[in-house]
């Protein structure tokens, strides 16, 4: 058995956390009917990422989640946060009843992640362009302390490799050789006015990456055996920061809902969710009090 076969094998049966990764849709749809959030579409389209990430590939626990060797993740596109805050429920980050009062005054759980409601956070996130150069900033800072065992995920979405902000630090990571970084962008195609390639010239991004010195790959990122896969191989190559470029549908996982520009901000109604929890056949982690 290969070493990225034995890492695969840690990661988990991909039929086991296709099957999560459903719960944990339905989860989400529930949670933007009652909160009345939109951003629904760039939420379904990550959850299988952050299911893999978050089911052995990341060294974090709930038991120790402030550990100083433990990996460090980074909800750059931080208006999907619904997802990952079903994932922490599902892992036991947080108590799954917190998930009810998703997006309401007070709530622990915002509807962009603040890291002063929920410490759990390595940062809060609500513009976007900022969570590459965050985590390339706390792996070099990390690195001047003496501590080379974490490593730093950033999940970006196309939209924001829009910002030049973001190609400053790919520079700056390369030029430093962090080849614990992993950049994952979920590439859905969908922005908040129109379509990703339309907007950014039909150009690849795992060559934009490649030419600013990273290795990188592209995947289907809505299959899990390719999620699991590649993750399973990082580093893409020694001695440089990963890029994984996840081709994903917006609103995956719910047919009326998939490649619908309308769902980036569309709130479901409650025969949308009906509808929605029909098709993916499972149950949300919570139930609704709302």
């Amino acid at each position: 058995m290969t070493v990225a076969q034995a890492r695969g094998r840690r990661l988990g049966d991909p039929e086991r956390l296709a099957h999560k990764a459903r719960q944990i849709r339905a989860t989400v749809v529930q949670m933007a009917h009652d909160g009345k959030e939109g951003h629904l579409s760039s939420s379904l389209s990550c959850v299988d990422v952050l299911v893999a990430l978050y089911n052995g590939w990341l060294n974090e626990s709930p038991d120790r989640p402030k550990h100083p060797d433990r990996d460090r993740f980074f909800m750059s596109k931080g208006h999907a946060c619904s997802a990952l805050y079903a994932v922490l429920a599902d892992r036991g980050f947080i108590p799954t009843d917190w998930l009810t009062d998703y997006a309401t005054p007070d709530a622990r759980l915002r509807n962009h992640p603040d890291r002063y409601a929920l410490p759990l956070l390595e940062c809060s996130f609500g513009s976007l362009g900022q969570g590459l150069g965050i985590a390339t900033g706390v792996l070099y800072g990390l690195r001047l302390d003496g501590n080379d065992a974490p490593r730093a995920v950033v999940l970006m979405s196309d939209g924001e490799c829009n910002e030049g902000s973001v190609w400053e630090a790919a520079m700056f990571a390369a030029a430093q050789r962090l080849d614990r970084l992993l950049a994952v962008v979920d590439y859905n195609r969908v922005q908040a006015v129109g379509r990703s390639d339309d907007l950014m010239g039909h150009t690849s991004l795992e060559e934009k990456f490649r030419a600013f010195g990273w290795g990188a790959r592209t995947i289907s990122g809505n299959d899990m055996a390719e999620v699991v896969r590649a993750l399973a191989e990082f580093p893409f190559e020694p001695g440089r920061p990963s890029a994984l470029i996840a081709r994903t549908t917006g609103g995956a996982g719910v047919s009326f809902m998939e490649d619908d520009v309308l769902w980036h901000y569309r709130v479901p109604s409650t025969e949308d969710l009906q509808k929605a929890l029909a098709e993916l056949g499972e149950r949300p982690l919570h139930k609704s009090t709302r």
